[in-house]
């Protein structure tokens, strides 16, 4: 059977949403020593708060939009008092965020076979795809924001792993 135009679309929207959620688990892995406090600048959030934010909102807005595909996500922060704790296990984190890359996944894909808006009480997505490039753009932003964050402590990746850990997930160069 041959694939249509849209299911080809969609499996390559789908493999690039997969694929930034690689990126951010590469980035996750070549932490240095202390990396998960490192900060843009005074005042702004840790790797670690980026991290359990990246998740926190996937499951935000799909829990506001298809909650049935949230159920099995939780939060990678924790409440002590007043203070929201982010999670700084590495594993936990990549766990989490395989997770909820799937629960995207699985709700936009849902969503364009059905032609229903991903649509809930406070918030609408005219199209499944708004919601998707609504995730990679905010996702973007955080990495570029932890790759600044990681500069601040001297960190910084020699262009031979980013081209590995980051360009080559994208596509592949041969000269």
């Amino acid at each position: 059977m041959t694939k249509t135009a849209d299911e080809s679309v969609l499996e390559a929207l789908l493999d690039s949403y997969q694929r930034g959620n690689t990126i951010l688990l590469n980035l996750l892995q070549a932490l240095p020593e202390g990396g998960m406090d490192a900060r843009a600048m005074e005042g702004s959030p840790s790797i670690a708060v980026m991290f359990s934010h990246i998740h926190q909102v996937r499951l935000f807005w799909l829990t506001q939009t298809v909650p049935e595909f949230a159920e099995p996500l939780t939060s990678l922060f924790r409440k002590e008092g007043e203070e929201r704790i982010p999670e700084r296990g590495p594993r936990h984190i990549e766990e989490a965020l395989n997770a909820g890359a799937r629960a995207v996944c699985d709700a936009v894909k849902s969503h364009i076979e059905t032609g229903q808006p991903m649509k809930g009480e406070h918030a609408t997505y005219d199209h499944p795809v708004m919601f998707l490039q609504h995730m990679l753009w905010h996702e973007g932003y955080h990495f570029g924001q932890m790759k600044l964050a990681l500069k601040t402590i001297g960190f910084v990746m020699s262009d031979e792993e980013e081209e590995k850990l980051v360009w080559e997930v994208w596509r592949l160069e041969v000269w």
